[in-house]
């Protein structure tokens, strides 16, 4: 009885022990986060003593070293990630999901246990290795197909981000197929329908909430990504046009900047700016795509 009662006392502090871990990293994780904002907002305030906000939001001009009057507009940045992240959305969401549906449903245990370490991999490819990509083999390959002077335009950017969004949207989509209860499969079946109608008109949609998380975290990735859009996109300040134009984001700014600026400078500042306003962008996206998540859960339950 004495042994039981010891292996009991131990269980419970070793549960409290990993409890409390768990407790002070995620403590640890919202410090952290809200450590980040501070000092973004601390930095940034500067910036605004001497610039309109409603210029630095509205304005497409940004050229902080012009001798005669610096502009800070941000508009085109803003323009130039929406409009990659976009189009990286648009290839990757529906392929994500065609191979997420694949992997659930169709594969044999074989082929998904080959495919799945696979797709996952690619999270692992450094952003600079895929920038290297768009720079030597889609870049020219659109330069090509759509004669143009060079590749390095927001398609380009686009299909590298898509490429680096796909191993969240698959693995988020498939977990979200594959949590639907089984009896939701058997009923459809029972009722005459071929795999690809219960796949289609039954799984989809009952996991629909787990399938748009994944494409808001897929976005969350697509919008802070700097090194692959900084090589690949040509960094134009202009406001963009169309896919088949050089752009720049607000990641590329700050990393093409933020090295050679002087220290506690207007311009200096405004890059922090920058950084707050991408912080509050990827923050809402990422949040959103948590409750789109608790409603999945809760809904399957």
């Amino acid at each position: 009885m004495t042994s039981v009662k010891k292996k009991g006392i131990l269980g419970d502090i070793k549960e409290s022990l990993i409890k409390t871990l768990f407790q002070t990293s995620g403590m640890l994780a919202i410090i952290a986060l809200m450590g980040i904002f501070a000092l973004l907002l601390y930095t940034s305030v500067p910036a605004f003593k001497e610039i309109r906000l409603k210029e630095f939001l509205t304005s497409t001009r940004w050229d902080p070293t012009s001798p005669e009057k610096p502009e800070y507009g941000i508009l085109a940045m803003i323009a130039s990630s929406i409009m990659v992240t976009t189009g990286a959305l648009l290839i990757a969401f529906p392929l994500g999901v065609a191979v997420a549906a694949y992997l659930s449903d169709l594969a044999s245990p074989r082929v998904r246990e080959i495919l799945k370490p696979v797709i996952e991999l690619l999270a692992a490819i450094p952003s600079v290795v895929v920038g290297f990509i768009g720079i030597t083999i889609t870049g020219p390959l659109i330069s090509t197909i759509f004669k143009l002077n060079h590749g390095l335009t927001a398609l380009n950017g686009s299909i590298l981000l898509a490429i680096m969004a796909l191993p969240t949207i698959i693995s988020i989509s498939e977990d979200s197929l594959r949590a639907v209860p089984l009896s939701y499969t058997e009923a459809s079946l029972a009722l005459g329908a071929n795999r690809w109608q219960t796949l289609i008109r039954v799984k989809i949609p009952a996991a629909i909430s787990g399938i748009v998380a994944s494409l808001m975290l897929g976005l969350g990735r697509a919008v802070g990504e700097t090194m692959t859009v900084l090589m690949a996109t040509g960094n134009a300040r202009a406001f963009p046009r169309g896919f088949l134009q050089s752009v720049r984001t607000l990641t590329a700014t700050i990393a093409i900047e933020l090295g050679e600026v002087p220290y506690y400078t207007t311009h200096y500042y405004a890059l922090f700016a920058l950084g707050l306003v991408l912080f509050i962008l990827a923050f809402s996206v990422n949040l959103t795509a948590d409750i789109i998540l608790e409603k999945q859960r809760t809904k399957l339950q």
